[in-house]
């Protein structure tokens, strides 16, 4: 059988160092803080003027609103000072720079695109469509954040990408964020189990809470002597689970390709990783755009769910259940036969078929596909969102063989019952090649995240964790490929 064709695009997405945002500088020990602290104020309220002046003209047209981060970090910072006395705001944000510092986002690598349909389309030429890829990009300490890049794809399929953003901007979660009671009890069953003392704390909360709410009830329960034994355990996952459900709110000109999504909690104080974006249509015709990433907190992984309807905000919160667990799990971008749907690989290993009438909780699994080529002995996975065909649901999937060799593969599921296979390829259909092979992780090729334009599948790509390519293939030669054996 002749090799499938696959059409390499000469575009490629590299790194910028120079997108820089601005975090805390967090010293990480309270004494070094107010020992800081102490130097600082010494300073003659003279001098203040010209050497907030100097830094202002250092770092002046490199970020969106510098005052506000020097503002908020001298906030943080002054929270380990017991007592300071009136400060003027020259000297606040003069402090507030001291703690701060630039974080330079994606100075490691630029990798695992994820590819939706931009939700603007206007001013196109005929044949052309607009695309909104979201990314992983990855700096100083391999801190993983996700950033997005707009471009288009014409009626021959070459790709051209906006000019890169004058700047990076990145948000804070909303304070004491309102949660769903409801859903919230979902969640922390699956985690823990039905006790009397989380209903006891519960049935403290209205239908909707804050944190704070939830951290005073808490610590109603939690004095002696009448704490119930075992509660420590219970306080510390109700605290984790609402801690992990956060907002984000960017202003409203700042585009996608500006947005900065940088870890924001602990469970994901060392990385977001691999988006998988997908454009949801709702049962009533109303679209919103989700993503499942990884949060990583340094030891443990933990599935999330981003959900935003105009990239200006985004709400973030963990999934639950049995099988939300591990990573790489991808959501199909409608329901099928009433039924939210997953591709997962939950044991490590082997691709399964999730199905929950519960966006956020996910219990139920069937097996579809195990490793069975040489190319995918070591563990098989998917590369982002089934995409829908008239012949069936197109899986992207990666293989891992010999040498850590990362492959991409695919799979076609029927459209109403997708746990049956009507077909796979044997052979890769993208393997690493001459460059492609060089890079921080060797002999790498993998997606989050594909898109149908014209009757190609347009595939972005990361290339060894380090850089973004692109591929296509014909849909039609691909489906043939899968139904008559590969």
């Amino acid at each position: 059988m002749a090799k499938l064709r696959v059409d390499r695009s000469p575009e490629v997405l590299v790194s910028d160092d120079k997108r820089v945002i601005p975090r805390y500088l967090d010293f990480g020990h309270p004494p070094r803080i107010r020992s800081i602290f102490r130097r600082l104020l010494k300073i003659r309220q003279s001098e203040i003027p010209h050497l907030l002046a100097d830094v202002r003209g250092d770092f002046h047209g490199r970020h969106r609103d510098l005052e506000e981060a020097f503002r908020e970090n001298y906030e943080r910072a002054a929270r380990h000072v017991r007592t300071v006395k009136e400060l003027s705001e020259d000297r606040k944000r003069l402090i507030g720079a001291y703690f701060t510092m630039e974080y330079s986002i994606e100075s490691a690598a630029l990798f695992n695109p994820s590819l939706v349909p931009h939700p603007d389309q206007s001013g196109l030429a005929v044949g052309s469509r607009r695309f909104l890829m979201s990314l992983r990009a990855t700096g100083e300490g391999h801190v993983s954040s996700i950033v997005f890049r707009r471009g288009v794809v014409d009626q021959a399929g070459a790709i051209t990408f906006d000019p890169p953003p004058r700047f990076a901007h990145s948000a804070r979660p909303l304070p004491d964020k309102r949660l769903d009671k409801a859903l919230f009890v979902r969640k922390l069953r699956e985690m823990a189990g039905s006790h009397r003392q989380t209903s006891a704390v519960l049935d403290r909360l209205e239908s909707e809470f804050t944190l704070s709410q939830l951290r005073a009830v808490l610590e109603e329960f939690a004095r002696p002597p009448g704490r119930p034994p075992g509660f420590k355990r219970i306080r510390e996952t109700m605290l984790w689970l609402a801690n992990a459900s956060y907002e984000l709110r960017f202003p409203e000109d700042c585009q996608p390709s500006e947005t900065v999504i940088f870890p924001a909690t602990e469970p994901e104080g060392r990385g977001m990783e691999d988006l998988r974006l997908v454009r949801f249509t709702e049962d009533d015709g109303t679209v919103r755009h989700y993503g499942t990433y990884t949060a990583f907190d340094g030891f443990r992984i933990h599935p999330m769910l981003l959900e935003t309807e105009d990239f200006h905000t985004f709400h973030m919160a963990p999934l639950s259940g049995r099988y939300a667990r591990n990573k790489g799990m991808a959501l199909f971008p409608r329901k099928v036969e009433g039924y939210y749907m997953m591709i997962s690989r939950h044991d490590g290993e082997n691709l399964f078929l999730l199905a929950s009438r519960d966006l956020h909780v996910w219990n139920v699994s069937t097996k579809l596909q195990a490793p069975a080529e040489p190319w995918e002995l070591t563990q098989l996975g998917n590369c982002g969102s089934p995409l829908e065909t008239d012949a069936g649901w197109i899986v992207i999937t990666h293989g891992v063989g010999p040498m850590r060799r990362y492959c991409i593969g695919a799979t076609l599921l029927d459209r109403r019952n997708p746990e049956k296979v009507l077909g796979r390829l044997r052979e890769p259909l993208l393997a690493p090649v001459g460059e492609e092979r060089e890079g921080y992780v060797p002999n790498v090729v993998y997606s989050c995240g594909s898109m149908l334009h014209r009757g190609k599948l347009v595939i972005p790509f990361a290339v060894s964790d380090s850089r973004t390519c692109f591929a296509s293939v014909s849909v039609k030669a691909l489906v043939n490929r899968m139904l008559n054996g590969g």
